[in-house]
């Protein structure tokens, strides 16, 4: 028989189908979108969905977290992290929740190295020629042959019981240890604490309230499968910059490259999601935008870059007063005390305004979307009803400054330096200290929003 006339029988060939779920992601004002999503998606294609959904700007910044709030602990679910294992480890009865907002200290570590790792909190097991700078710290963590040592005193839950006890720890690539005799490393007084392979780190959102927590800079290890507060690992540290710290650093030693990675390629997602179909950037007509100038009998371009910046300055300004005209008119002439009271109320729509919160919600928001130099929000003040106040972050410590009203020949000013610099509105002198630093100790350059879903 020929081989043309034989007949082969093949096994039917049945294309995958991912199993699709539906989950639910809610933002900070507690509203919440449904998505229908594959079983293979990331944490990353999920902020990616929501991004396009909502006309966001993606400014890479855009975070998923997991919040436990039965047990009062948050924590980021890594960019390359699958959601629904992530789902699949939550008891049944557990009212946990997914949130969608900003976390511009995500990745800080990679840009900013020198604030995460202090020389008081850094060891190394082997001899250094030298010194090591922070960079160089965080290449050994990258490294699968070197490492350094974190270490230093945290306050540990003891198992069972509700007291604390403060105890020398020390992390290692193999995990965390604390000493049973003082600050020694010698191998027969360490004892092993957590592992991170099988556990996440959480942060305490409520650890003074919910755990007696003596600090409320409270981190613990959580194993993966759905478990009891009994099998949480509490700790506790003195400050922020000690719990970022070591927050940081087991992040490093337990997914080492893959943060690297993440860092640098944000739209390598599982679910065929790639920056061509997906990045709402400029497109190339947008960035090739050039300055033009209208003002004589032909329309010229504005070549000269100082030039073309003074005229998109005094263009902003012109837009800004017919808003404020449109704004207190109503189809009459405004008088000059009711454009001066437009100008003090013209932030309410701006999103870094946020009204009547006090400090420690402003405190609250600034750590949520990241202790990164230049996060800022503005709000009205508590203490004094007729003032404003500027709170920012700089050095992972909030710093609160006082935005004075003053009046000169009937119009009213605002100021942060006693009046040597003057604002009309809060718009004029949020967008002045994006550009320059003046009395601050550094630009404003993230600000602190609400969004909704």
């Amino acid at each position: 028989m020929s081989l043309s006339a034989r007949r082969v029988t093949l096994p039917a060939i049945t294309p995958i189908v991912l199993q699709k779920r539906v989950i639910k992601v809610y933002s900070e004002d507690e509203t919440s979108r449904a998505l229908e999503v594959p079983s293979d998606i990331t944490a990353r294609d999920v902020c990616q969905l929501l991004i396009l959904k909502n006309h966001y700007i993606d400014d890479h910044s855009w975070t998923l977290f997991e919040h436990l709030p039965h047990i009062g602990l948050e924590r980021t679910i890594e960019d390359h992290e699958l959601v629904i294992e992530v789902l699949s480890n939550w008891g049944m009865e557990e009212e946990n929740k997914l949130y969608f907002r900003k976390n511009y200290a995500k990745y800080e570590f990679f840009k900013n190295p020198m604030y995460f790792f202090p020389e008081h909190m850094v060891s190394f097991a082997t001899e250094t020629n030298g010194e090591i700078s922070p960079t160089q710290i965080l290449q050994m963590f990258l490294s699968s042959s070197t490492y350094p040592e974190i270490h230093g005193f945290l306050h540990a839950k003891e198992q069972g019981k509700k007291s604390w006890k403060k105890i020398y720890f020390l992390l290692r690539r193999s995990g965390l240890y604390f000493s049973t005799k003082g600050t020694s490393k010698e191998p027969r007084h360490l004892q092993f604490f957590s592992e991170f392979g099988n556990s996440d780190i959480y942060v305490s959102l409520a650890g003074k309230k919910k755990h007696g927590a003596p600090t409320n800079y409270g981190f613990c290890f959580k194993p993966n499968k759905a478990g009891g507060p009994r099998d949480l690992k509490m700790l506790c540290a003195e400050e922020e910059q000690s719990r970022t710290c070591w927050v940081t650093a087991i992040r490093l030693l337990k997914y080492g490259m893959q943060l690297y990675q993440n860092y640098m390629h944000p739209y390598q997602g599982r679910s065929g999601c790639s920056s061509q179909s997906i990045s709402p950037m400029r497109s190339i007509s947008e960035n090739s935008l050039v300055a033009m100038d209208f003002s004589g009998q032909k329309s010229r371009v504005i070549e000269n870059p100082t030039e073309a910046l003074s005229v998109a300055v005094e263009e902003g300004l012109a837009w800004r007063k017919k808003g404020c005209l449109r704004l207190g008119t109503h189809g009459s002439p405004t008088a000059s005390s009711q454009s001066s009271a437009t100008n003090m109320a013209i932030h309410r729509s701006q999103p870094w305004f946020h009204h009547k919160i006090s400090r420690d919600e402003a405190q609250r928001l600034i750590i949520q979307q990241g202790l990164v130099d230049g996060v800022f929000l503005v709000r009205d003040s508590q203490s004094n009803p007729k003032t404003f106040v500027l709170s920012m972050s700089h050095g992972q410590k909030i710093k609160h400054f006082q935005i004075i009203p003053v009046e000169d020949d009937g119009e009213m000013f605002h100021t942060l330096d006693d009046g040597h610099t003057r604002f009309t509105d809060l718009i004029q002198l949020v967008e002045f200290y994006q550009l320059n630093k003046g009395v601050l100790p550094c630009k404003l350059k993230h600000y602190c929003a609400r969004i909704a879903l």
